[in-house]
């Protein structure tokens, strides 16, 4: 009964990391009005899941660092209790991120449940150093890495996009509006008058409606379209990268469950993280795509390499960095270059990573001292 419980815990914790994650890696492709929500969302669920299971082969040293060992006692990873606690910590603590619309880290929170547990249970025997060396630097370091590189990477494209002649072309919305008169007689108050004429309104449009176009050719091909195919290919490779370094954090709560294949686990953690995705990923999907910064497609596609560049490199070296800080991090470099980052929004993300590692941490506590007599 206890090893259901923590199969339950874990699959939980994957489905509440797919509805704040999954749609971090497309985000760019929606919010720069490449494609819309539904193909977004369903390409970032093939190629997160192709992460998760390609993972499990080469990236056994975060399945490790996640199962707790280092930081507590081996006695104490090795009680069902602490799997669960920690699970279910973190997971709440993103599910609640995900109902505003915040997109939290699963990294951090998973960090913070094991803080929590772990001072909980062993107090001072908690390994701090490891914590800090282990954890928090990458943590704490990657989003600015992610911004500086973006800005960089972004005058390099800039850069070379003028001197091959790839100009951009913007488009001018037109719009037909039909605004409806209703009058009521005069002479026969008890008559309406309805009457509906046709217009056109000519305005700059949003990013979603009115984007930048690539003019020029590259090798015999449209540069837009070049740009295009290239900046979905980016978005594929994030959400892989996402899949291939969170799954493991994941898996390693399931080490506990000795009868269980390391493989099947893998593989119903990528399940729980798909469906997640597939079902409440919008809210957060609206904060990343629209409200971070406006993007045209160039600058989209430039976030996204750097933000699959990152999180790969991390994953095959077993740093646990946070996709959601690399992304954002990306992402306002991108608005920094442009002068168009939204810095309230900002500040509310911020705030949330700052309050994710406590609330996570104080959660897990609580559910550990609740269950650690069963």
């Amino acid at each position: 009964m206890i090893y259901i419980l923590i199969f339950i815990a874990a699959t939980f914790l994957a489905y509440s990391n797919g509805s704040n994650d999954n749609f971090k890696g497309v985000a760019t492709l929606f919010g720069s009005g490449t494609t819309n929500y539904k193909k977004a969302i369903s390409w970032a669920t093939i190629t997160t899941a192709l992460g998760s299971i390609v993972s499990i082969f080469f990236a056994s040293t975060l399945v490790k660092n996640f199962s707790g060992k280092g930081l507590v006692p081996d006695h104490l990873i090795s009680t069902p209790q602490f799997a669960i606690a920690v699970a279910m910590g973190a997971a709440l603590t993103i599910m609640i991120a995900t109902k505003i619309g915040m997109p939290v880290s699963t990294t951090h929170g998973l960090v913070g449940a094991l803080t929590g547990v772990g001072l909980m249970a062993v107090g001072s025997e908690f390994n701090f150093g490891k914590l800090g060396s282990s954890f928090f630097l990458p943590l704490i370091a990657s989003p600015f890495i992610a911004a500086i590189l973006s800005i960089g990477m972004y005058c390099f494209f800039t850069t070379v996009r003028k001197r091959y002649g790839l100009t951009k072309e913007s488009c001018i919305c037109v719009k037909e509006e039909q605004p409806v008169v209703i009058a009521f007689g005069v002479k026969q108050p008890s008559s309406i008058i309805v009457e509906r004429s046709s217009t056109l309104k000519v305005q700059t449009g949003t990013i979603q409606s009115c984007t930048d176009q690539y003019k020029g050719t590259i090798i015999g091909i449209s540069a837009q379209k070049v740009l295009d195919i290239s900046h979905y290919i980016s978005a594929g490779a994030v959400s892989f990268a996402r899949g291939l370094n969170d799954t493991p954090k994941m898996v390693g709560l399931l080490l506990l469950i000795q009868t269980l294949d390391i493989r099947l686990g893998a593989i119903a953690i990528a399940l729980a993280i798909a469906i997640g995705g597939l079902v409440n990923a919008k809210k957060v999907g609206e904060t990343m795509s629209k409200k971070i910064t406006e993007m045209n497609h160039g600058q989209g596609f430039t976030a996204n390499l750097v933000t699959a560049f990152l999180v790969s490199t991390a994953s095959f070296n077993g740093l646990p960095v946070s996709t959601t800080h690399v992304s954002v991090g990306s992402l306002f470099g991108i608005g920094t270059a442009t002068k168009k980052a939204n810095t309230k929004v900002i500040s509310s993300i911020l705030l949330s990573w700052v309050l994710t590692l406590p609330v996570a941490a104080v959660i897990s506590g609580v559910i550990f001292l609740l269950i650690k007599h069963i």
